[in-house]
């Protein structure tokens, strides 16, 4: 492992778009998808917003590159008086992975929610990440509930 003092966990800026676009690009690339601009336009303009039920945008740098990203956002939910947070996104550069850039990243957006008042962070991730997972099963604990969506 190397030394994540290098790491810094920072809030996305408007000055990140191109790396990030890139990182994101990755990042769906992996799950097998891919978006139109106009949704990375979108998407990144609600990272930089300021509703607080919108989603929330941090990065990794290392050495001046930026090397992950994690999207976040707090919502309601009926068992809880606060709002929950659910880690949406969550993406280290393959060139860094087993560097500590994932746990720096949830490590964060634990502390967000923690800032507010958050009593549960959770996410979701595909059956087959196996490497990410093997982080996960370090940091977070997994659930018995299957996810469905609509046919």
């Amino acid at each position: 492992m190397t030394d994540t003092s290098r790491v810094s966990v920072r809030p996305l800026s408007a000055d990140d778009k191109p790396q990030w676009a890139a990182l994101w690009t990755a990042y769906l690339a992996f799950y097998e998808t891919t978006r139109p601009q106009s949704i990375f336009d979108l998407y990144f303009d609600r990272l930089l917003g300021d509703d607080p039920q919108d989603f929330n945008g941090l990065v990794a740098e290392l050495d001046g590159r930026l090397v992950g990203l994690t999207h976040y956002l707090f919502h309601r939910h009926g068992q809880f008086e606060k709002n929950v947070c659910y880690l949406q996104d969550l993406y280290a550069d393959p060139e860094v992975r087993g560097q500590g850039i994932g746990r720096a990243l949830t490590e964060a957006v634990y502390a967000a929610a923690d800032a507010a008042g958050a009593p549960s962070v959770y996410w979701l991730t595909q059956d087959f990440n196996a490497t990410a997972r093997q982080l996960y099963d370090r940091i977070g604990v997994k659930t018995p509930f299957i996810k469905y969506a609509r046919a």
